[in-house]
């Protein structure tokens, strides 16, 4: 992928060059502009099945993990088309490498475009794991094939590498991505559900990878201004 970030580092967007024919898959409504060389196209994110089972695949998929029903494939209808990307949340943009040694799993929300050669699938987690965590519901995006990925975070991004002799844990609200080759398990932060110390659920990692954090936490945002916001009863 041919990229490169604009703007701010708190509020960047991608700028992504295409060749001819070159395609890439986009977060649906991550699209701010292109130059009129680029050709957009909704496409069910089905994991490669088509018709009606594709169709039912998709949808119980994004009731399951709150995943998009459909992607957007971008592709260049000539050398040099240009194509400005941006996620929802404000926050740092990061590329992750993937391929047969280096693979990830992101949480939900953050993957924001990759390569046509580099896409994820949807990963049954365990029961406990998914009835418990912040990390898609009963299942986790897991990235597959070769290429580059973009991940987007609410806040600032920091990575965490782990070599294997201690665990280490993280809010489930603060984790964006995770080496595939590290283990996690969903655990109580402390007394009955995190009252005593409002962190709720956390994941704790174990083996050697790295772990990319965001700053910032979209749910603390949300208890934030709850107060502030009117309902019927005002």
């Amino acid at each position: 992928m041919n990229y490169q970030m604009l703007g701010s580092d708190t509020f960047p967007i991608v700028q992504i060059t295409l060749g001819a024919g070159e395609s890439v898959q986009l977060e649906r409504g991550a699209m701010i502009y292109h130059d009129g060389r680029v050709n957009l196209e909704g496409k069910m994110n089905s994991n490669g099945k088509t018709g009606l089972g594709g169709m039912l695949n998709a949808m119980g998929r994004s009731m399951a993990s709150g995943e998009a029903v459909f992607m957007t494939t971008a592709t260049g209808m000539a050398a040099g088309a240009t194509l400005g990307i941006a996620p929802a949340n404000p926050g740092k943009i990061i590329a992750l490498t993937v391929d047969e040694t280096n693979h990830w799993r992101l949480n939900t929300g953050a993957f924001l475009a990759a390569d046509s050669t580099a896409t994820y699938q949807m990963v049954r987690q365990k029961v406990g794991k998914a009835l418990l965590g912040g990390t898609g519901g009963f299942f986790v995006m897991e990235s597959v094939g070769t290429g580059t990925m973009l991940a987007s975070a609410y806040g600032d991004l920091l990575s965490i590498d782990l070599d294997g002799r201690h665990d280490y844990v993280i809010d489930n609200n603060h984790v964006v991505a995770w080496s595939s080759s590290l283990d996690y398990h969903i655990e109580v932060a402390s007394g009955a559900f995190g009252l005593t110390t409002g962190e709720g659920f956390v994941n704790r990692f174990t083996g050697s990878g790295r772990i990319y954090i965001q700053t910032r936490n979209v749910r603390a945002l949300a208890e934030l201004v709850r107060p502030f916001i009117a309902t019927k009863n005002d």
